[in-house]
């Protein structure tokens, strides 16, 4: 073989090698890439590209999930079952939240609030379940800002036409709190003001955050365990084994988070509300 032969082959054979481990190395934020199905690149509306992606899908599956949920628990029996007690647990539940932090006017609030609660729960546990091992890839939509953002400016939006509606323009006094010195009413007017307008960007922040954080650690302490694993041994037993014992304490506390979120999320929202019935 000529010495350019031989430099061919090294070419190549490095060139593969650099493609292995390309393929082995474990990207933590590929999870959050949003991709269509089906094979279809979507239709082009007004120069944005509309399509059918993993997202929209699990976004299908956790609202018909849901109402499944809601449906089979429906039934009012006289002995209810253990369906209609979850169902009844969680109405009861938002209920109780919203009693608690709206008062008796909170009550027309329950289908919405029981709504949301539910759909961002579905959507947290649905991206946690380990259905990669037979093939399905699950999507949390709610690591991403432009989902929860949507979520966020819909509460937001209920609760500046319920504040208008029921109090005119006398909902501007909300950025007034009662007792402020007339030399500081209006710094503190645009101050509240400014605050109120953030509520929505943190409101969705929030659970973005808390969302795409933990999925990234559980990403980056698994490609720990398969590089120490393909290395030895030795590298294994140090740094592979106890990332693997972390990652299933992580994962437990995963769980716990995503309930926790959409608790948050549906509790500021019955704040957010009574601000808009009750004013101050």
């Amino acid at each position: 073989m000529t010495q350019r032969g031989v430099n061919r082959a090294l070419s190549f054979i490095g060139d593969r090698e650099i493609r292995v481990a390309a393929e082995a190395k474990v990207d933590p934020m590929h999870q959050f890439s949003i991709q269509p199905l089906f094979g279809s690149d979507g239709w082009n509306i007004a120069g944005y590209n509309i399509a059918f992606t993993n997202s929209a899908l699990w976004m299908a599956i956790a609202t018909v999930a849901l109402l499944i949920f809601v449906a089979g628990g429906a039934k009012r029996q006289l002995v209810p079952g253990r369906w209609q007690m979850a169902v009844e647990t969680f109405t009861g539940f938002v209920d109780g939240m919203l009693a608690a932090n709206v008062g008796p006017n909170g009550k027309k609030y329950v289908p919405y609030i029981f709504s949301l609660f539910m759909f961002i729960l579905f959507a947290n546990f649905l991206g946690l379940l380990p259905l990669g091992v037979i093939g399905l890839h699950p999507f949390t939509f709610t690591s991403h800002f432009s989902a929860t953002g949507v979520l966020s400016i819909l509460s937001f939006s209920i609760v500046l036409i319920v504040g208008f509606v029921k109090h005119k323009l006398h909902f501007f006094s909300l950025f007034v709190p009662h007792g402020t010195p007339a030399v500081m009413v209006v710094p503190i007017f645009f101050v509240e003001l400014i605050s109120f307008l953030v509520r929505p960007f943190s409101l969705g922040l929030r659970l973005f955050v808390a969302m795409m954080a933990g999925h990234v650690l559980l990403e980056v302490l698994s490609s720990f365990v398969i590089s120490s694993g393909n290395a030895n041994i030795a590298l294994f037993a140090i740094a592979g084994l106890p990332s693997f014992v972390l990652m299933v304490g992580i994962c437990a506390l995963e769980l716990l988070v995503a309930g926790i979120q959409a608790y948050v999320f549906a509790l500021l929202t019955c704040v957010y509300l009574n601000d808009a019935e009750n004013l101050h």
